[in-house]
């Protein structure tokens, strides 16, 4: 004969709180469950169902991850105003996250410090920039190994001595063959370019090629081994795929916070820096964009997309606020480091966009 038990013993059996158990008996989740008069009684052999909630913020024991690259365009600076918009608290929290644009993931590593998902997703076009998610996520210490050697040989140089051996991985990089078996090598290459090069920049000439000069960095980290090993975990659940964002329609559902970060529409003529790989993302990328977005939200997805203002250099045009006129669009203020006129960096608006 099938036995019951209260609530409340439930509730001490599996650690949560009444209130909590009594919110799952309601949304049907436990097997068996019944409101006897104004109580719910629950099978004793009933297993506590999987709770919906993600938050696992906790002082003691969080691991902040940082990005292991450093991205122009990252969004450092905009993380607390998308933050905001977050639903991975409270009863109705999403569980599931994709980032199909995901470059050096400065919102992604923010999330993963302090949430956990059931499925995540990331992507970008940029193989060898997955190549060093995927290294990282395969064999870290493989890859701390190579970057290791590479630090302790680069920092002890002169800048001559630098400036050769820059110029010597450069030309390796671009000459090496991405396969799985230099995926290593590979992604160590990219990794000590993206530390030492000027201004963090990864650019490509019609070739393909990456042509970036030397930075003027004293004591670049080349290899920060703790932080690597710690993405290395926080990897492991994530599914990472190189290719057109349109590839995770697959994976989005109504359950799926997606951030799309694409390369932002150029408000001037002197900041069209679109080389991050040899096709360039134009107003018909961006309108291609827009109809993606749109399939995504009549698939109930929760969506965040930043972008620039236009608005910025001429109040009159209103190429997002026609293109996204059906969703919520937020102006908020950052900092523009990368201009040749150093009189032009500073506080700009940006855009982001949800549903």
């Amino acid at each position: 004969m099938l036995s019951y038990i209260s609530a409340k013993e439930a509730a001490e059996k599996w650690n949560i709180s009444q209130r909590r158990v009594a919110i799952l008996c309601s949304e049907e989740r436990i097997k068996g469950a019944m409101m006897v008069g104004n109580m719910w009684i629950i099978p004793s052999n009933a297993e506590k169902p999987v709770d919906k909630r993600t938050v696992r913020y906790e002082k003691t024991h969080k691991v902040e991850l940082k990005p292991f690259v450093k991205w122009v365009g990252g969004k450092g600076q905009l993380v607390d105003e998308i933050e905001k918009m977050f639903p991975f608290d409270g009863e109705n929290a999403l569980t599931k996250y994709a980032e199909p644009m995901v470059g050096g993931g400065a919102l992604f590593f923010n999330v993963l410090s302090k949430y956990t998902f059931e499925e995540l997703y990331i992507s970008d076009i940029n193989s060898e920039l997955i190549n060093a998610y995927t290294a990282i996520k395969q064999n870290v210490e493989a890859l701390i190994a190579r970057l290791n050697e590479m630090q302790m040989t680069f920092l002890p140089l002169d800048d001559n001595g630098r400036k050769y051996y820059y110029y010597n991985i450069r030309d390796k990089f671009n000459s090496l063959e991405l396969s799985e078996r230099s995926s290593i090598e590979k992604a160590a290459y990219f990794i000590f370019l993206n530390k030492t090069c000027f201004n963090g920049l990864y650019r490509v000439n019609r070739k393909g090629q990456f042509n970036v000069p030397m930075g003027s960095y004293k004591n670049p980290t080349i290899c920060d081994k703790e932080n690597l090993r710690n993405i290395h975990i926080a990897l492991q659940n994530v599914t990472i795929v190189c290719g057109d964002y349109t590839l995770s329609k697959s994976f989005i559902d109504n359950n799926t916070f997606v951030y799309l970060d694409p390369p932002y529409r150029p408000i001037s003529e002197t900041s069209m820096f679109t080389s991050y790989n040899v096709d360039a993302f134009d107003d018909n990328e961006q309108i291609r964009l827009a109809k993606f977005i749109d399939e995504l939200n009549a698939a109930g997805a929760k969506i965040v997309l930043s972008n620039s203002d236009p608005k910025n250099i001429n109040p009159e045009d209103n190429f997002f606020d026609d293109l996204y006129k059906s969703y919520r669009i937020h102006r908020v203020s950052a900092t523009r480091m990368i201009n040749s006129n150093a009189e032009k960096r500073g506080k700009i608006n940006e855009l982001l966009i949800c549903n």
